[in-house]
């Protein structure tokens, strides 16, 4: 389970990146993490829509699996929006200070 990018930044601060580093200027640009972000989001969906379609269809489906595969998707969906949420929040700080 890729937990929203989370094991991208564990896994730099584990290779002895600082957490600024890790967190978009070392290897990687903060535009790649979102990018991860993004797709990891997508692809848990798209995995929760699939195994729920399987299980509609009477296949032999473990219905654990999906509900665990539905809540990853939706979690993975709202980290992706707090994230958003925090990126618009700092923004419109940006432009409420004073130049």
């Amino acid at each position: 389970m890729s937990a929203f990018g989370i094991d991208a930044i564990q896994g730099a601060l584990a290779g002895g990146a600082s957490p600024a580093r890790a967190a978009g200027g070392g290897d990687g640009s903060f535009g790649e993490l979102l990018k991860g972000l993004v797709e990891d989001a997508n692809a848990n969906h798209a995995r929760s829509d699939q195994m729920v379609e399987s299980l509609a269809k009477g296949e032999p489906t473990d219905v654990h699996q999906v509900m665990l595969a539905m809540t990853e998707a939706d979690l993975s969906f709202r980290m992706l929006l707090e994230v958003r949420n925090r990126l618009v929040d700092a923004y419109q700080e940006i432009q409420r200070m004073p130049v």
